[in-house]
């Protein structure tokens, strides 16, 4: 993985590309032989030299201030989650610590009861790395049973893209692996240090070319609700709304992140509920591994 400093400037390239010209009353025209800004347009833009913009571009700039930050995000129109993520490139605010050990670690009794608890609802918490940690029966179930799964397939990001099953149990798979990407990469902005994420995002690069492609946009993801697609090869197509709930996974550590699945009564993804609810009847589903 990139270092920080590096990844910085790959975020404000990548950002660059995406502000067009005529958005703000530059004239495009054919001559022009980049995408987006020239460095020398967004510097003018947010006010610094075009000297410093270079340098932090190249990542020889160290520690940019607060409003040198507040500038570029304005310049470039970033959203509230690629500010933070500038920021944290930046180093302007404390990055997460990885947690030792193997999935499942600090995945205490207490959550699992409020996963188990809500028995008619499938649930699953992953990790800053989208490993699942923890699930409830019918979680289990919906993700193809993950409690049967080695640990190395509970992580969603390598099942999204190194496993051809992903694109026929996710019909919108090319919404799913953008989103993929773009929280593993807030995640790896936030976790530089993490080496058993470095070494996940490596062997993604390797061998997926779609993630290769997805990671050099550069875009980052804070997960919080939406609706998603899903087909399972025992009850077929189906939609689920969901539900993010962000919480540590141990005390001072990393956020991990609730997954909650829920559908309206009478509904197409409701009827899918029962028939995966009938699946795991009398199937005690173990918890961890």
């Amino acid at each position: 993985m990139e270092d920080n400093g590096h990844q910085l400037g790959a975020f404000l390239r990548a950002r660059r590309a995406r502000v067009a010209p005529e958005s703000i009353g530059i004239a495009g025209g054919r001559r022009r032989r980049v995408r987006g800004l020239r460095r020398e347009e967004l510097a003018q833009l947010a006010g610094i030299s075009v000297d410093y913009y270079v340098r932090l571009e190249q990542g020889r700039a160290t520690a940019p201030s607060a409003e040198v930050l507040g500038a570029l995000a304005r310049a470039l129109g970033l959203d509230a989650t690629e500010r933070e993520h500038l920021a944290t490139l930046a180093g302007a605010r404390a990055r997460g610590t990885a947690p030792p050990g193997g999935p499942g670690d600090g995945v205490g009794a207490p959550l699992q009861r409020m996963l188990d608890g809500m028995a008619g609802l499938p649930a699953v918490v992953m990790d800053h790395r989208m490993t699942v940690v923890a699930w409830n029966a019918l979680g289990s179930e919906l993700f193809g049973r993950v409690a049967e799964r080695d640990v190395r397939w509970r992580n969603h990001g390598r099942y999204t893209f190194l496993d051809p099953a992903a694109r026929d149990f996710f019909p919108d798979w090319d919404e799913r692996s953008r989103e993929m990407v773009a929280v593993l990469r807030h995640a790896a902005g936030r976790h530089p240090d993490d080496a058993e994420l470095t070494a996940l995002i490596a062997e993604l690069s390797a061998g997926s070319s779609a993630f290769r492609r997805l990671w050099e946009t550069g875009d980052v993801l804070v997960c919080g609700r939406g609706t998603k697609r899903f087909h399972h090869p025992a009850v077929g197509g189906f939609p689920l709304d969901y539900e993010t709930l962000h919480l540590p996974l141990t005390d001072g550590g990393p956020t991990a992140q609730m997954y909650v699945y829920s559908a309206p009564e009478g509904s197409e993804g409701a009827g899918a509920l029962r028939a995966l609810a009938a699946r795991t009847a009398g199937a005690p589903v173990p918890a961890t591994g």
